[in-house]
């Protein structure tokens, strides 16, 4: 199973947990807190008609007095009233009257006096000076027709000479909490919905910081430039070790390759200043004595030059992405290269051919490019025959740019194809015999790939060399 599926199963599941034992808890709270607050108020009203009551019970005419009259008119009353969208259109009390014993003196529904009502629990308890209150069925096989009594007792002189109780049909106030019910529930969907919203937004968030992470250790582990994805809090932190992981690794490994490579290309250079130095030493002839302070010199330079290209390829290649990038003309730069190489070519009767676009612009580093492109044509004009020619090329391709350079010269041997970019790897060029740094190619690779691209170098078929450098266009 993916990690983001486990993840959005995970979240949901807790969520759904909680909703589903907070809504279960107080659901089961509804239809109770309702009942609640409806014996609350018979307790109240109970009380109320008790005081009421109590003079015409002490006068022996509480049929006939205020309380009768008062209930037949609240009979007939249509309250008209909307209680919290549900409307209320009738009279739901029952009032009634015992005495001290439990006889019925007074019923609001026209049942008969006399009848005994001492057993039932509302007259039974509060007779007994407790709190009295019951619950009956009207229909013994409908739970709906409940009726909920509450018992207040009459006090004539400081006793109980009678009781009066309130019931009302628990049906009466069920539309409320049913109503109540239907409310916690449609919440209940709708923290649901928003809590399975919630869960793909942060297994998406989370999945695709993992993504962007997995993919700059595949892009780091692959050899390719990248900079750690820009992403907040932990996973922040997170990409910042692997930056400094990275760093540190790649830190070692080079200085260790590169370190027995440039040791292993050193030897050559000073073994010939070595022996041309002892054979100094000598008597020897004045052209014999300048022949080897040339040679001296000449391995001086190619030293230098190895020490100038490795510093500049090291630097270059531990940089993950330009500091500075500008919009730049890539015409006007090749021209510009291509007008400081003119007097080498003149001296050597070469011709270079540019099929340049009037306009083609892309983002990079200017320095940058000019050593690359300046690299690649060193190499074609150093391999090209005296009178022979150079082609060089800039095409648009798949949103960026592509640069040629094809020569004239010998081609590239086939067990050097592969070998042309390792670093200090070098042919001798045809004109001298001598061999460069092999640092050129690899420097002009790792240029264009700071730059989306990438370089290589193969046999034309036409002959020749054929040196090609990819440029991805980008603008900010």
């Amino acid at each position: 199973m993916k990690l983001s599926v486990r993840v959005f199963l995970g979240f949901f599941l807790i969520v759904a947990l909680a909703a589903y034992f907070v809504l279960a808890i107080f659901m089961q709270e509804v239809k109770p807190g309702v009942r609640q607050g409806m014996e609350v108020t018979l307790v109240d009203t109970a009380h109320l008609l008790a005081e009421v009551v109590a003079p015409e019970l002490e006068a022996g005419n509480l049929g006939e007095g205020a309380l009768g009259a008062a209930i037949q008119r609240y009979r007939t009353r249509e309250p008209r009233a909307r209680i919290w969208g549900l409307p209320k259109t009738g009279a739901d009390f029952r009032v009634y009257v015992t005495d001290a014993k439990g006889s019925l003196l007074f019923d609001s529904e026209g049942e008969k006096p006399g009848a005994d009502y001492s057993r039932w629990n509302d007259v039974l308890l509060t007779l007994r000076g407790q709190y009295g209150v019951r619950s009956t069925r009207r229909d013994p096989k409908d739970a709906s027709s409940s009726v909920m009594y509450v018992a207040a007792p009459i006090l004539v002189g400081g006793r109980i000479s009678g009781v009066l109780s309130v019931g009302t049909a628990t049906s009466s106030v069920v539309p409320f909490a049913q109503r109540s019910e239907r409310k916690v529930y449609h919440a209940g969907l709708v923290l649901m919905g928003a809590a399975l919203l919630m869960g793909l937004g942060m297994t998406f968030w989370l999945t695709r910081s993992l993504q962007r992470l997995q993919g700059y250790a595949r892009r780091v582990s692959e050899g390719e430039k990248a900079t750690p994805p820009a992403l907040g809090g932990e996973l922040a932190e997170l990409g910042e070790a692997l930056e400094t992981m990275r760093e540190k690794l790649e830190g070692r490994h080079y200085v260790e390759r590169y370190v027995h490579t440039l040791t292993h290309e050193m030897k050559s250079p000073l073994a010939a200043i070595h022996g041309a130095a002892e054979l100094l030493e000598e008597e020897l002839s004045e052209a014999d004595r300048q022949r080897f302070l040339a040679n001296i010199r000449e391995q001086d330079e190619r030293l230098q030059r190895l020490v100038e290209r490795m510093l500049n390829l090291a630097t270059l290649e531990n940089r993950q992405a330009l500091d500075r990038p500008q919009r730049l003309s890539l015409p006007e730069l090749i021209q510009g290269v291509c007008r400081t190489r003119e007097p080498q070519m003149a001296l050597r009767g070469l011709h270079l051919r540019l099929e340049l676009p009037q306009e083609s612009w892309t983002q990079g580093d200017p320095f940058l490019l000019e050593l690359a492109i300046s690299n690649l044509l060193d190499n074609a004009l150093e391999f090209s025959p005296g009178g022979g020619e150079v082609l060089l090329r800039l095409e648009p391709m798949g949103g960026g740019h592509l640069l040629t350079l094809r020569d004239q010269g010998p081609g590239i041997p086939d067990f050097a194809v592969d070998r042309v970019f390792e670093p200090f790897y070098s042919l001798p060029r045809p004109s001298t015999g001598k061999k460069s740094t092999g640092l050129g190619l690899r420097f002009v690779r790792e240029v264009a790939k700071l730059h989306g691209g990438d370089a290589d170098l193969l046999n034309a078929p036409e002959g020749g060399a054929e040196a090609r450098l990819w440029l991805h266009t980008r603008f900010t």
